[in-house]
């Protein structure tokens, strides 16, 4: 991407939209499918992988002159899990309740495939600023996609939304709030933004 031509406006709808890490490029999907069990794992897991993207595409842009690209690969690995331990930290520390639910997933960020993929196509090859908003503007978009899909399977599995119950009485549903309702909401959700985007795009197209 010239960095001259870099747009604000169209990178963030980008990555929410046309090219989601989630629910377009199918990137991430293990920790997906694992951490969006409720709305608040969900926004959880996503703003903890987002301060990981900002910080690891900001640290590797600006070392991208110095780094081989023999060892490119290994080298974004060890940035990357050097401040995934560091988010691991902070929340043992400050949101424990949160640390419990993710368990595994938060220090599986450094695989996590989205942040590997954006030091390497975005990060690598630009600025510093532009790579910070780069990290976040996908990190918003996981973490949208993430948020939405555990709104999704907590309403429809407890009739709870961020743990407070919308509809007393309301018998729960192992089939949602398990691993095959996970794939099921998550193969639902992908095909209705595909549908919705491809409206969009024919209809932009008919305006032309």
């Amino acid at each position: 991407m010239n960095e001259n031509k870099f747009d604000i406006k169209k990178h963030f709808f980008s990555s929410l939209f046309d090219q989601n890490p989630i629910l377009v490029q199918l990137l991430g999907t293990c920790p997906t499918l694992a951490t969006s069990k409720t709305m608040i794992d969900g926004i959880g897991m996503g703003l903890s992988a987002t301060a990981v993207l900002i910080l690891s595409n900001l640290l590797i842009s600006l070392l991208r002159k110095f780094i081989p690209k023999q060892v490119r690969i290994a080298a974004y690995i060890v940035i990357i899990s050097g401040f995934v331990t560091a988010v691991e930290l902070l929340i043992k520390a400050y949101l424990p309740s949160l640390n419990e639910s993710l368990g595994i997933f938060i220090p599986l960020i450094v695989v996590n495939c989205i942040i590997l993929a954006r030091a390497e196509a975005f990060a690598s090859k630009n600025k510093p600023i532009p790579s910070m908003i780069d990290g976040l503007f996908m990190g918003i978009g996981f973490t949208f996609a993430l948020g939405l899909l555990g709104m999704i399977r907590e309403f429809l599995g407890t009739g709870a939304l961020l743990g407070k119950t919308i509809i007393k009485g309301y018998p729960e549903n192992g089939f949602i709030t398990g691993n095959a309702g996970a794939f099921l909401a998550l193969g639902c959700l992908i095909a209705a933004v595909s549908f919705i985007l491809s409206v969009a795009k024919n209809k932009k197209g008919g305006n032309k």
